[in-house]
């Protein structure tokens, strides 16, 4: 498991995350759209649903949005088809980049895509060419700044929930689980009165790259520049950053 790794390189770009707000609630409101558009409008009745709803309130998007995006998507508003694709391809110094996207037009994004890996010195692959370096799971992080909560505790509380794997390190707990048993752990941490610092079904990579230092400056440079495009939902990686 690539453990704290991955918790790091989620804050090195945090700070930058959080002055796109527009951008932030424009990739949530696709993700409930399509969310209620796959299984229904219900959240009690759709976990995927639930969790793109609570992953947006964390956000503070506000309830008319969530409500615009669930009607949307089960017909009660008009409104643009949103599709799903996925890109795969190779960063500078070859790391291993896929990027999720929400789009109402495919040859725009795409058009994008490639311009950001062309501009920064990296290139599009074919579907599967580096998805095999990561693993889908569902991944939980709690902080532990204050030391208040018992490592062996929560260990114990996790693992018997269902969690695969529970790593701590700088005062982070970082859990993992299989897709399946994402929301049963999940909800049996919240009763148990643990806040999350991330919660989510994402892509782990297996191992990350160190990469060269004269080429770090372009790989950060094509993540910003994929993440600034409004379709972009996630850009997943394997760089190792360093600081």
């Amino acid at each position: 498991m690539a453990g704290h790794s991955k918790w790091h390189n989620i804050q090195r770009r945090k700070g930058a995350q959080d002055k796109k707000r527009g951008k932030i609630f424009m990739r949530h409101a696709k993700l409930i759209y399509t969310a209620a558009k796959e299984g229904g409008g219900d959240p009690e009745m759709n976990p995927a649903l639930r969790t793109a709803i609570e992953n947006a309130k964390a956000d503070n998007l506000p309830n008319d949005n969530i409500d615009r995006a669930i009607k949307k998507a089960t017909g009660n508003l008009d409104g643009a088809n949103f599709e799903e694709v996925t890109y795969e391809g190779y960063g500078p110094s070859g790391i291993a980049v896929i990027v999720h996207v929400l789009t109402d037009n495919r040859n725009r994004t795409a058009s994008e895509v490639r311009h950001a890996f062309t501009k920064n010195g990296g290139n599009l692959g074919a579907s599967g060419c580096v998805a095999f370096m990561f693993d889908r799971k569902g991944y939980i992080v709690i902080t532990n700044e204050d030391g208040a909560i018992d490592e062996d505790e929560l260990t114990l509380e996790a693992i018997d929930a269902g969690a695969d794997d529970i790593e701590y390190e700088d005062g982070v707990f970082e859990i993992y689980t299989e897709p399946e048993q994402f929301n049963q752990v999940k909800t049996a941490l919240e009763a148990a009165g643990h806040q999350f610092e991330e919660a989510e079904i994402t892509l782990i990579p297996q191992n990350y790259t160190q990469i060269a230092d004269d080429q770090e400056e372009n790989m950060l440079n094509l993540i910003d520049m994929l993440e600034e495009s409004e379709d972009v939902q996630d850009v997943h990686h394997n760089m190792q950053i360093t600081n």
